[in-house]
């Protein structure tokens, strides 16, 4: 048996000091140090072997918080594990306490097209940290070689088009990468999709959008540009999916991991996981029906549940729950509402419920004590930590 771990890890706005990556937001020296202490204190606690990190924006800073992460876990694994002249340590218990340094890790880092660079209005990227290495150099999907456009039609029974909605760029990078893992290579997409944050347009000549007036408030034009944001989020979602089932048509098993930004039951999550097959499809019209009773056959019905679960992805956290209903997961906590919109999806080449399954997931940890309830996102401990909670999946390959 060959085990791993995968993690997720969003860290709230990465960057070094005195550097104004949104208006007016910076770290001192103090609070940059501080960030980096905790971030360096989670990556050590997780000892992750493929770690997807969001909201990067300067690789300079990763590699500072992981040369941190392996230089106090050298001093954990001296303190705590014992050498080769001690009879008992090859205890199972000392292998769970040491932790495995990044010295050989290979680290990829999509930085955002969209960075320009300029203070306060800077751009996040993310990043794939791996033990393993990478198979294949990974690849960024951000600026689209060809528009998405998606067509819409006006509701009246035929396939008449009234217009459509275009996207060239993604608002931050998708980071692809072939990872080897025992005898299999696994393709791991690492993503951060739209926040819910509303787009609001700026008109020529003005300083602001007139939605940002909260003085002024318009409550039809915020909605408008929440609308724009679920949009964007779900044409996002899209594009994820179609990379997704790519791999999954050429075989390669999948795993998608990041900050989805919505709920596992939100559309767009459902966009990236596939379709739920139904239990039955022998009840259901055919497509094609001419008569009430042209209905899909036993052999049609089993035809369309393999070809929907074979690009289906598995949620990891819900994998889990059924396992045990003692475990509460959430990712983020604002207003009394926790929830969880970070996930690690993967493909049934993990489900232990399909006869073909490589492997499997034993456990899936969550490292949310830092989060809180505050009355507001920016409040001063989730500035220096992050507001989202960490997770990850403990697999186990078979050989």
């Amino acid at each position: 048996m060959t085990r791993f771990t995968i993690a997720s890890f969003n860290v709230k706005n990465l960057i070094g000091a005195d550097k104004e990556y949104y208006r007016f937001q910076s770290y001192t020296p103090e609070e940059y140090a501080w960030k980096a202490d905790w971030m360096a204190d989670q990556i050590l606690s997780l000892d992750a072997d493929i770690l997807g990190f969001q909201e990067i924006f300067e690789e300079d800073a990763l590699r500072d918080v992981i040369n941190q992460a392996d230089h106090r876990g050298a001093l954990s694994n001296a303190a705590t594990v014992p050498d080769s002249s001690k009879r008992y340590h090859r205890r199972a218990i000392f292998r769970k306490l040491a932790y495995t340094p990044y010295t050989d890790a290979a680290l990829a880092f999509a930085p955002n097209v969209k960075d320009t660079g300029r203070a306060g209005q800077r751009r996040p990227g993310l990043a794939i940290l791996s033990r393993f290495g990478f198979a294949s150099p990974p690849e960024v999907i951000q600026q689209l070689e060809t528009p998405l456009d998606i067509p819409m039609t006006a509701l009246t029974g035929d396939s008449a088009q009234t217009g459509s909605y275009r996207v060239e760029t993604l608002s931050r990078p998708i980071l692809k990468a072939r990872i080897p893992v025992g005898d299999q290579v696994i393709t791991v997409f690492n993503c951060h999709l739209k926040s819910k944050l509303g787009e609001f347009i700026t008109p020529e000549g003005a300083e602001f959008a007139p939605e940002a007036d909260l003085t002024a408030y318009d409550a039809p034009g915020r909605a408008l540009g929440a609308l724009r944001a679920a949009l964007r989020r779900m044409a996002e979602a899209y594009v994820l999916r179609r990379a997704v089932v790519a791999e999954l048509e050429h075989g390669h098993p999948v795993m998608v991991l990041g900050d989805f930004n919505d709920g596992e039951h939100a559309v767009s999550s459902e966009i990236i996981s596939g379709e739920t097959p139904f239990r039955n499809y022998a009840w259901m019209l055919r497509h094609d029906a001419h008569t009430r009773n042209d209905r899909y056959s036993h052999d049609e019905n089993l035809q369309i549940h393999d070809a929907i679960d074979a690009v289906r992805l598995r949620s990891a956290e819900k994998m889990f729950l059924r396992k045990s209903l003692r475990d509460v997961v959430y990712t983020t906590a604002f207003g009394g509402v926790h929830e969880s919109i970070d996930q690690i999806y993967m493909s049934r080449h993990f489900d232990p419920a399909w006869k073909n399954a490589i492997g499997e997931m034993q456990y899936y940890s969550v490292l949310n004590d830092h989060l809180t309830d505050g009355s507001h996102p920016e409040a001063p401990y989730n500035k220096l930590a992050s507001d989202h909670g960490q997770i990850m999946a403990h697999m186990e390959l078979r050989t």
